[in-house]
């Protein structure tokens, strides 16, 4: 997985809003200048360009001031605060507002987080929280490819999407060793609560990890269809092998979630059987106990006639044929599998 750039790319001038990370201008040829935020609505005036804006956790005072600078819905800047949206994609006159949820290793776990993504013809602004990677790393690749950032803010916004998409492999790769781990588990003679629990995990963050990407397929779809005032047609191609991606992480999603039912209904069913093996043999041991006992207890009762009494041989006897009931007994229950 990409380690996160630091992001310090502002100029000196430009102010520590608190959660503004990086805002920079790309000219009609794809070059690129870093600006101050108060330096926004002028360059919003000029007839090419557009500007790219990183937030990481806004606070409502910055988030208020770029609706009023941008001229952004306040439905759309309401979803940005709360940073609990469902991926999604909705168009507001001009502009686009995207959910998308992310996800990153954090402390040998996995980490979700959101990322609000607004579009319009001359701006793009992404907003981060949680477990989100930054975009600098996204934002350098683009600059790379000047002629297609002269195209507007679609490209940027693909290379955002394929940032997003890019960091899911690594995780899905995670959960197929896990999954490959857990299935040799599920087999091992010793079972133990810890291999339910590993599933059961792995299976829920299989579940967030597909309710984060089966959605942006939908995201996708439209973006390679639909809004021809935002997407250039150069760019639809770079959305459809993104699209392309995602499609594959789901159907592995999918693919390890069914593994994962199947891999713990195997594990019980092998619980239930171990478990009907030790009760036949506990009553395998306890049908050769009753011989003896049940001997024992005759021999226990007030009776004056006891053959043992009356002949030299007699307990020994009694004590010969017990052992030899026990006997057949034990080859009987051994033969049936019961010991």
């Amino acid at each position: 997985m990409a380690m996160p750039h630091p992001e310090h790319a502002m100029n000196d001038s430009a102010p520590h809003d608190s959660g503004l990370m990086n805002c920079v201008y790309y000219d009609a040829e794809g070059n690129s200048r870093h600006i101050s935020l108060h330096e926004v609505p002028e360059r919003l005036k000029m007839d090419t360009g557009f500007v790219w804006l990183g937030l990481h956790e806004p606070d409502e005072a910055l988030l208020d001031r770029i609706q009023e600078m941008f001229g952004l819905h306040e439905l759309a800047i309401e979803d940005a605060h709360k940073a609990h949206q469902r991926p999604k994609i909705e168009a507001f006159g001009s502009s686009l507002f995207i959910a998308l949820h992310t996800a990153q290793r954090v402390d040998h776990g996995i980490g979700f987080g959101e990322t609000h993504i607004f579009v319009g013809p001359r701006y793009l602004i992404t907003v981060r929280h949680g477990a989100s990677l930054s975009y600098a790393e996204a934002r350098t690749r683009c600059e790379q490819s000047p002629e297609m950032l002269a195209l507007g803010p679609s490209y940027a916004l693909y290379a955002v999407l394929d940032f997003i998409v890019d960091n899911y492999q690594p995780i899905v790769r995670a959960f197929q060793h896990d999954t490959e781990q857990l299935e040799s588990a599920v087999f091992d003679e010793n079972f133990s609560r810890d291999t339910v629990e590993r599933l059961y995990r792995l299976k829920r963050d299989l579940m967030t990890m597909r309710l984060a990407v089966a959605p942006m397929q939908d995201i996708l779809s439209q973006l390679v269809r639909l809004h021809p005032n935002l997407v250039q047609d150069e760019v639809r191609l770079y959305f459809r092998d993104v699209a392309d991606h995602t499609v594959r992480i789901n159907e592995a999603t999918d693919a390890m979630r069914e593994m994962l039912s199947a891999a713990l209904s195997v594990h019980l069913s092998l619980v239930t059987i171990h478990q009907g093996e030790i009760v036949k043999q506990l009553a395998g041991w306890a049908a050769l106990a009753a011989i003896p006992t049940l001997i024992t207890g005759w021999y226990g009762m007030n009776f004056a006639n006891m053959p043992e009494l009356q002949t030299r041989f007699g307990y020994t006897a009694v004590i010969v044929g017990t052992a030899t009931l026990c006997f057949i007994a034990y080859r009987i229950l051994k033969r049936a599998d019961w010991l």
